[in-house]
This record gives C-alpha cells, sequence and structure tokens, in this order.
C-alpha cells in the first residue's frame, strides 16, 4: 500500500476514534494540567499529605479508644483552604446516621468524642456530639497555598460490641480500624471530599506518612500496618526470639499458642505496654489487639526483600492454620504472576474476624473452616487489594470498580493456579457471575462509569465486582497477556502513590498498549450492556464455514466457537473481543473446516450468555 495513503488512513482513524465522556470537573482538571491525555499525572499535578504522630490506648475493661495525635498537614494545593474537613467514618455507628443497611443494637455506640482541638496553636471549641462521618471545620485563617499546618487532636469513641469492619471481635479481641479522626482528601477534581460514609462504599484517604504509640494492657499481643519498631520493649525474651527468627525464615513459626498467650509469658508484664508501629506514604492504619488469639509468623523473600507474613486467630479455626502459608504463596505469587508487581509493603497479616475486609498490609477474615478453597479465595482476594486500592490511592467511594473489579479478576487469576481451570471458573460463574446474569432488577443495572455512591443492592455489586472483572479480563483476551501486562504496568507506574481516576486508567492503557481502546472503554463502561450472543447464520461450502453471530447483551467479549462434527468429534476456535472492533452488533465468521459439521456451539465461559439456547445451532 501507497505509504501517503496509509499515513491518511490512520491519521483519519485517530480523529475518528471515539471519545469518551468526561464530567464538567473531570475535563476541568484536564484542562487545568493536573491531568494530562497521555495518562500520566500533569504537569501540575499535586496532592495533599498528613504526617501523623499518633498516641493511641485501646481499654480492654471500658472497651473505649482514646487518643491523641498531631498532624502536619501540607496543604500542596494551589487554594486556599478556608474550612478543614475532618473525617471519621466510625460515627456511622451512632444512631442518627444514616446507613446503607440494617444496624442491630450491638453495632451502635455514641460516636467520636473530640476532647480538644488546635489548629496552629489556636484552640478551637468542638462540640463533636452532632458530628456526621465528615464534618467542616470553620477556620478563622486559611490555610494558604503550599503551607504547612499543625493540627492536635483529643479525642475517644467507644468500640462497637458487634464487631464488622472494626469493633469487638470477642471481649478480648478488637480490630481496631478508622479510629483516628483525619484530614478528608482535598483533590485536583471535586476539592473536599465529603460524601458520608455509610457502610457501603469504601474508602479514600490521602497518602500519609504515620507514627503510632498504642497502649495496650498486660498480655495484649498487638498486630498492626506498618514496620513494627519495639518487639525487644514489648516481647518476653522466648517470644521476641521466634517472632525475629520468623522474619528471616520460610518455616511457619508458632510465635505464641493459646496456652502460651493466656499464660502471661509473652508479653513483658507492665500493666501498659506501649507498641510502636511506623508506615509512610499509605493510605491507611489499622491495628488489631489480643490476649488469646495464636499468633503464627514466617516471612517470604520476594525480589528486592523478605516480607512478614502473620496470622492472629482462635485455637482450632482450621483455616487459619493454613493462613500462613496461603500468604507466603500469595506475596510471591502477586510479586511473579499479575499483576507482577513486587509487593510493596514489609508486612502482611491476617486475622480472624468478621469483615472480609483489606486495609493496608491487613486482612480481618471471617473464618470458614468447612471450605477451605472458599476461604482462600477470599484471603487471594483481600490480599490483591494491596495494589488496588493501596499501591494506587483509588477514590473507592466514587469508583469501587476501580479496585473491587481488579481484586476480583485476581482472585480468579490465582485460583486458576491455586486449583485448576475448571475449578476457578466454576467458582467464578456461581459466586460472581449468575448473580449478575441472571438478576431481575435489570433498572438497577446501570453503567460501570455511575458513580458507585449512587448505586445501591445488586446494581452496586454487580458494577464494583463482576462487571468491571470482565472487562478487565476481556481486554487480557483482546491484547494477550504481554502487551495487558505491558500497558497495565504502564497505569500502575504512572499511578503509584497518587489518585487516579476512570480517564487515568483509560488514557494509561491507551498509551501503554499503543492502541486506541476507546471503543472497548465506551462499550464496556459507558453503556447498559450485558452478555448474549445469538448464533443468526451458519452455513458451510466444503471446507468453508460461514457463521454470523449477532451480539444481542452488547458486550465485547470473548468466545469460543466449538464444532461438531457428523462424526461426534469436535473443534474449538476461540475469537478475541477484536472481532466487535469494527462493528459490535454483528460479526461473520469465516472459518475452515475438515468434515462435515452437525452443530455450532457458543461458550462464553466465564462471560455466561443470558439465553444460552440461541448460542447452539444444528446443521
Amino acid at each position: 500500500m501507497n505509504k501517503l495513503l496509509l499515513g491518511l488512513m490512520l491519521i483519519g482513524a485517530t480523529m475518528s476514534a471515539q471519545e469518551l465522556y468526561m464530567p464538567r470537573n473531570i475535563k476541568k482538571a484536564y484542562a487545568s494540567g493536573t491531568r494530562d491525555m497521555s495518562g500520566k499525572p500533569g504537569k501540575n499535578y499535586w496532592q495533599n499529605k498528613g504526617v501523623y504522630d499518633v498516641n493511641v490506648k485501646v481499654d480492654a475493661e471500658t472497651k473505649i479508644v482514646s487518643g491523641s495525635e498531631v498532624i502536619q498537614y501540607s496543604n500542596n494545593s494551589p487554594d486556599e483552604l478556608k474550612i478543614l474537613a475532618i473525617r471519621f467514618v466510625n460515627n456511622m455507628t451512632k444512631p442518627q446516621s444514616a446507613r446503607a443497611g440494617y444496624a442491630s443494637k450491638d453495632a451502635l455506640t455514641d460516636g467520636l468524642k473530640i476532647k480538644s482541638f488546635y489548629i496552629n496553636g489556636e484552640k478551637y471549641n468542638i462540640n463533636s456530639d452532632n458530628w456526621s462521618t465528615v464534618e467542616a471545620v470553620k477556620l478563622t485563617k486559611p490555610l494558604a497555598s503550599k503551607s504547612k499546618t499543625e493540627i492536635k487532636i483529643d479525642w475517644e469513641y467507644p468500640l462497637a460490641k458487634e464487631s464488622g469492619r472494626e469493633g469487638q471481635i470477642d471481649p478480648e479481641t478488637f480490630y481496631v480500624a478508622y479510629s483516628f479522626p483525619r484530614v478528608s482528601v482535598y483533590d485536583d477534581y471535586n476539592g473536599w471530599d465529603m460524601l458520608q460514609h455509610n457502610g457501603r462504599q469504601e474508602f479514600y484517604n490521602d497518602f500519609n506518612d504515620y507514627s503510632f504509640s498504642i497502649s495496650a494492657p498486660k498480655n495484649f499481643v498487638v498486630w498492626s500496618t506498618g514496620d513494627f519498631l519495639n518487639p525487644d520493649e514489648v516481647l518476653q525474651p522466648e517470644y521476641l526470639k521466634r517472632f525475629k527468627e520468623s522474619l528471616k525464615s520460610d518455616k511457619i513459626i508458632h510465635v505464641a499458642n493459646a496456652e502460651e498467650m493466656k499464660s502471661g509469658k509473652v508479653t513483658k508484664q507492665n500493666e501498659w505496654n506501649i507498641w510502636k508501629f511506623k508506615a509512610n506514604h499509605i493510605v491507611d492504619f489499622c491495628f488489631a489487639l489480643s490476649n488469646h488469639y495464636v499468633w503464627d509468623a514466617s516471612s517470604v523473600q520476594l525480589k528486592t526483600k523478605r516480607a512478614s507474613v502473620q496470622s492472629a486467630y482462635k485455637a482450632g479455626a482450621k483455616d487459619f492454620e493454613q493462613y500462613t502459608g496461603w500468604m507466603r504463596y500469595n506475596l510471591k505469587w502477586f510479586t511473579d504472576n499479575w499483576p507482577g508487581v513486587e509487593y510493596p509493603f514489609p508486612v502482611m497479616t491476617a486475622i480472624q474476624g468478621y469483615a472480609d475486609m483489606e486495609y493496608p498490609m491487613m486482612i480481618n477474615d471471617t473464618s470458614i473452616p468447612d471450605d477451605l478453597r472458599d476461604a482462600r479465595l477470599t484471603a487471594d482476594h483481600e490480599i490483591a487489594h494491596t495494589y488496588f486500592p493501596f499501591y494506587m490511592g483509588i477514590n473507592e467511594t466514587r469508583y469501587a470498580y476501580m479496585d473491587e473489579g481488579w481484586a476480583t479478576m485476581l482472585e480468579y487469576l490465582i485460583g486458576i493456579d491455586e486449583n485448576g481451570k475448571e475449578a476457578a471458573d466454576q467458582f467464578m460463574k456461581n459466586f460472581r457471575v449468575k448473580r449478575w446474569i441472571n438478576d431481575a432488577s435489570t433498572e438497577q443495572d446501570q453503567p460501570i462509569i455511575t458513580l458507585s455512591s449512587q448505586l445501591s443492592g445488586a446494581g452496586y455489586g454487580n458494577n464494583a465486582y463482576v462487571k468491571p472483572a470482565l472487562s478487565y479480563l476481556a481486554l487480557k483476551d483482546y491484547l494477550g497477556d504481554e502487551l495487558f501486562k505491558k500497558a497495565l504496568h504502564t497505569y500502575m507506574d504512572n499511578w503509584n502513590g497518587k489518585h487516579p481516576i476512570p480517564w487515568d486508567y483509560f488514557n494509561s492503557m491507551n498509551a501503554g498498549s499503543g492502541k486506541n481502546l476507546n471503543w472497548f472503554f465506551n462499550n464496556w463502561f459507558y453503556t447498559n450492556h450485558y452478555i448474549d450472543l445469538k448464533i443468526s447464520s451458519v452455513s458451510q461450502d466444503k471446507n468453508q464455514m460461514v457463521l454470523t453471530v449477532d451480539n444481542v447483551g452488547g458486550f465485547a467479549i470473548p468466545f469460543d466457537v466449538v464444532l461438531t462434527y457428523e462424526d461426534g468429534t469436535t473443534e474449538k476456535g476461540h475469537f478475541t473481543p477484536v472481532v466487535w472492533e469494527k462493528d459490535q452488533k454483528s460479526t461473520s465468521l469465516n472459518i475452515p473446516v475438515k468434515k462435515k459439521i452437525k452443530s455450532v456451539n457458543l461458550d462464553g465461559g466465564i462471560f455466561m450468555d443470558y439465553t444460552p439456547d440461541d448460542n447452539l445451532k444444528s446443521l
């Protein structure tokens, strides 16, 4: 072909490529140069940051968490800030707070009590009785652009008796999460994040530095986000020796069993021990403590470091007895395979609780002792969140599909390695896809791009987990593993430690793949499509078959064509989403065949069809 003609054709194709809709606030961010169409942060990108020094005490008798904190807050924005938004999501437990679902009496508390509040040495008279999960404090003096501010807060709140994402796991085991007032996010596309927490959508925080000193009663062991700074000061010699051994061993070491925990031999016998931890440039910090949970530990060698893995659980929990080994495998597998980025933190700890929830360097999982495969996939999913939303600072409240969708995809991929493809496919179909494809609540089935904070019920679950996971897997099939990983790493490199939004993902994947994928993103993220293929027609002329497939549901999915010949033999061919690139409503496939065909069947695998009966046609 003439090179000039080819060039003109490519220019025409680029000019006619589909544009992706952006809300006006997102357009403004791109226009101001904080974000860039290359997929990278723009030349004017900024994000604010806090350096938190927190002293916190957990009273095992009263179940009160009390603390004092000093926050050095950097306003790196170009704006003068006239308010300071303070977030404390555990105020969701107050009876008057708005919630997405039912709350029992045991889940309710009086919420946060601010005892003192200072900004740059000036005392603010704060009455927190009527505070919600995020409140605006009007400043007597605005925070100047590019300035630093010192905030001091003394506070306390009660642990909920009923444990979920935080609270009392049992009367002497506590999961202490979201436990401190923090400065809410001020960003380049929405300003202050004032969205209330209602218990459904998850979280959005700045990348901060945290130093925590945690006062725990005698005989209580503390597990936490971050580096454990002072094990010598809180552990007795034998248990200190075991813990330190675990930091350089591939073996699973029982640091303390239940009897030892109850004996008073594990911690120093001070009335209160102060456990110190530190974590920098991370979006949250949490910890747990118990005086009777079993403590297992080991470590795993990764590409550049050895990471600690620890488990704390009730004696006899058959699944949690396996967790330390599972987590060693997780960290290594995610590092070496998908996403193929080294586990970025020094530790990962699993606590037996009730939440099935991820936190930086920690997970809080329900025990499923009668189904070890299910239990392990739960751990897989929660640990996969290391990358989305923690390595990447995802705004989960608005864009849950940017982290839950990826964790669901990674759960599926590691599940193939653990259980075989057939078992992984069955789990994905039964536990994930069926809930959506057979869901009759079609009015709730909104485009994935819809704000997660605007969704509820099945609509939220479908958009957060199932549909985006399938979109990522379809794109992986379309690009092939090598190019997909290259594009994914472009996105992750661009936005590690920063706050990506969906358009940053779209643009990064375009740049990383060297392709304009906007047709694909429009198809998957901006429509009410579902999965429903139909064989429109099929004909055979000697060694050639012409198969026309209608895309009734609309999603650009991969599928297999399974041919059954008249002699009973079968043959299968795979078609990637590329077949829908030019025409997303119908495709005609010219397929070479060997013998007389008896029937043709379309098999989408985990891309389950809404009306599978019209996927089979006999000749």
